[in-house]
């Protein structure tokens, strides 16, 4: 960085964010790219966050055993009580809630990078675009609209928190788990976590080096900034490919560029 500027970095326009090559040079184009889960170590600790979420909820189910609920009361009607229940349950449900808003890191960054491999499309890479149509035109981020107020209905079906009286007259509050319906939630976390253990391994084809939004790649991989471009070789005159991301080979060089149309 200098004077608040992105720089590239010499012989760094054929590298993808993953490769850690110091030497430099001429590189070879690979016909396929590096995953995300290789990309960003911020990934594998995401994706294995929600590994761990299924496997506390396994737990929390099988501790119950056969039983089909099991029920704590608390007896007394005062406002510790609801405080003490509401903090029972956002202990329970708080990494259910952090382990959703993580995943959306994995769909950001898949949504980035598709958004930057549109350069070897025929309509090319638009740097204006409306981020709420981007969000809703990407089937990740879809995927993550539905399924995030879907696991927190189920949880709140295996999770419940009431009040319960005797005679006529309010005794306390009451937590009951209900086992059947926490399996229920185990499985689907299970089928969550597979999609997104899927989508993070899941490596993109093409020579166009996969950036996953990381800055300071893009800033190597493009030599030139238009509101529409396109990712190609440069025909400027010089003897050699250079500075882009088709796969161009003259002689013994491999080079890329990032071309306007």
């Amino acid at each position: 960085v200098h004077h608040t500027q992105l720089t590239p970095a010499t012989f760094r326009c054929m590298r993808c964010v993953s490769d850690l090559d110091t030497n430099g040079g001429p590189a070879r184009p690979s016909e396929i790219q590096p995953s995300a889960w290789h990309a960003h170590p911020s990934i594998r600790k995401v994706v294995i966050s929600l590994w761990g979420i299924v496997a506390a909820c396994a737990g929390w189910a099988a501790l119950n055993g056969q039983i089909n609920f099991i029920g704590h009361y608390m007896p007394g009607v005062g406002i510790q009580r609801w405080i003490l229940a509401c903090v029972n349950t956002a202990v329970v449900q708080g990494p259910l809630t952090i382990g959703l808003h993580c995943s959306e890191l994995i769909a950001n960054v898949i949504r980035d990078e598709r958004q930057w491999r549109c350069a070897t499309g025929r309509k090319g890479l638009r740097l204006a675009t409306n981020p709420v149509k981007t969000i809703f035109t990407h089937p990740i981020c879809l995927v993550l609209f539905v399924v995030k107020p879907f696991l927190h209905w189920m949880f709140g079906l295996s999770f419940i928190t009431t009040d319960y009286a005797y005679d006529g007259q309010l005794e306390g509050l009451a937590v009951i788990m209900l086992t059947a319906q926490i399996w229920n939630l185990c499985i689907a976390l299970f089928i969550f976590a597979c999609f997104f253990t899927f989508v993070a391994l899941r490596r993109p084809r093409g020579p166009q080096p996969a950036a996953y939004g990381h800055v300071q790649t893009l800033a190597n991989l493009v030599d030139e900034w238009s509101p529409v471009m396109w990712w190609g070789h440069k025909d400027d005159g010089i003897p050699y490919c250079h500075a882009g991301r088709v796969f161009i080979c003259s002689w013994c060089c491999c080079f890329d560029t990032f071309a306007k149309g």
